[in-house]
């Protein structure tokens, strides 16, 4: 990535004037009375951006980051749950690919202030992971798998500048911070998921038949908790069928 990309450009949008359109918005944070868009944000519309693609287009009554080919490209680093009734409504006529950046690792660089010196670096110690996915997929049943819509999710390292702050928080915590930018430093990976059953490549092939969700925990090396969310995902989106009750757990199978 160029130099260029990880800085902040400013949109001349007035804040009163979008509040009620927040799901447009999502990947801005507040300056003053200014909405700006965070690096990470714009470096990723940039990759997306083929030469003659078409950039901040209006399409009716939304705001579309990338038009490619007559594909509209939405990034959303925030809650997909915010674009769920934006990508429904788009997909009725139009194609469609939502980026949704899962983040691997953090590196948090500490100002004094706002564009104040740099006064301490560190690696985050959480390590994300593709499954991060299902997080945001929850909220997502009702609108993928769709003919028109494709999920993109790139993988990637970030620095997050932060500085001392309470930011509109109404309780206040000694050590509180405010996230002033969100940078990418490295991509290593893209995973792209069209059908139920490319997420369902997920998850591993040797389950039991029928398995439940402790099955998935051991095999997947991963909580419970994760692998009823991970369940709960794919039976909405009809890749797994329940198929009855072991004592209290409940069976799953593969659709056919």
């Amino acid at each position: 990535m160029q130099e260029s990309l990880a800085t902040f450009s400013c949109l001349p949008i007035q804040v009163v004037a979008v509040r009620d359109r927040y799901e447009e918005y999502s990947h801005l944070k507040c300056i003053g009375n200014w909405l700006m868009e965070s690096s990470l944000h714009k470096q990723l519309k940039e990759l997306y951006a083929d030469q003659g693609a078409e950039i901040e287009q209006k399409l009716g009554r939304y705001r579309i980051d990338v038009v490619c080919d007559q594909e509209l490209i939405e990034i959303q680093h925030g809650s997909l749950a915010a674009i769920r009734d934006k990508v429904a409504d788009l997909t009725n006529t139009h194609r469609m690919l939502v980026v949704k950046p899962i983040i691997i690792r953090k590196r948090l660089v500490k100002t004094k202030s706002q564009g104040g010196r740099v006064v301490h670096r560190r690696l985050s110690p959480k390590q994300g992971s593709v499954l991060d996915l299902f997080d945001e997929l929850v909220y997502f049943t009702r609108v993928f798998p769709h003919p028109n819509l494709t999920l993109e999710a790139p993988l990637v390292d970030i620095e997050e500048w932060r500085y001392p702050g309470h930011g509109r928080r109404w309780y206040r915590r000694k050590n509180d911070h405010i996230v002033d930018d969100q940078k990418l430093t490295k991509l290593h990976e893209i995973q792209r998921f069209h059908t139920r059953l490319d997420l369902l490549q997920l998850i591993p092939t040797d389950l039991p038949d029928p398995f439940h969700t402790g099955h998935l925990a051991e095999a997947m090396n991963i909580p419970r908790s994760k692998a009823q969310q991970i369940t709960y995902c794919l039976r909405k989106m009809t890749a797994l069928e329940e198929c009855g009750k072991q004592v209290n757990a409940r069976l799953y199978r593969r659709a056919a």
